[in-house]
């Protein structure tokens, strides 16, 4: 089920990336977590887009918890709508989900923080068959001439299982 989470790159792509070369934003995983490395596509090298994953697997390695971060250069002057590409991006969360038979509902998108930064924030409960089987966040923060979105999705038990871990993440980036 953790294979339907997907990088949510496209809407990323609505903040009008310019090329200047930054720091990558550092991610303190928790201990036991597994760092995958992100393919770069070609996209990526010109938007000038830095990604992050980390994954929790299960004592057999079945994944349980993907969480991935992503920060895009946005161009100079340029007034990003932070809601409107959180909406875009929740709505191709529930239509890639729709489209494997799931059946989604995301909460309204509402204020939160991401590493000291005002953000904003929504999440999806995705069940199959009337039974939840995942959720996922989205949370999306702008820094200067720097958009971050970090996602996480996972099973629905570790995905609460997981609270205090994922907030660690959220707490120690340093962007």
């Amino acid at each position: 089920m953790i294979e339907s989470f997907k990088p949510w790159f496209a809407a990323l792509l609505l903040l009008v990336p310019f090329a200047v070369a930054q720091a990558e934003p550092e991610v303190s995983w928790p201990q036991g977590w597994t760092v995958e490395p992100v393919p770069v596509q070609e996209t990526d090298q010109a938007a000038k887009v830095s990604r992050q994953r980390g994954v929790k697997n299960d004592a057999a390695g079945n994944p349980q918890l993907v969480m991935e971060l992503t920060m895009t250069q946005v161009e100079s002057g340029h007034v990003v709508n932070l809601q409107g590409v959180l909406l875009e991006m929740r709505k191709s969360v529930q239509k890639d989900f729709a489209q494997g038979g799931y059946q989604s509902v995301c909460n309204r998108v509402h204020a939160g923080q991401l590493s000291g930064l005002q953000a904003l924030e929504t999440t999806c409960t995705i069940t199959l068959n009337g039974r939840h089987v995942l959720s996922q966040t989205l949370v999306a923060a702008l820094d200067g001439d720097k958009a971050y979105v970090l996602s996480y999705a996972g099973q629905a038990a570790a995905f609460t299982d997981s609270q205090d871990e994922i907030r660690a993440v959220r707490n120690s980036l340093k962007l």
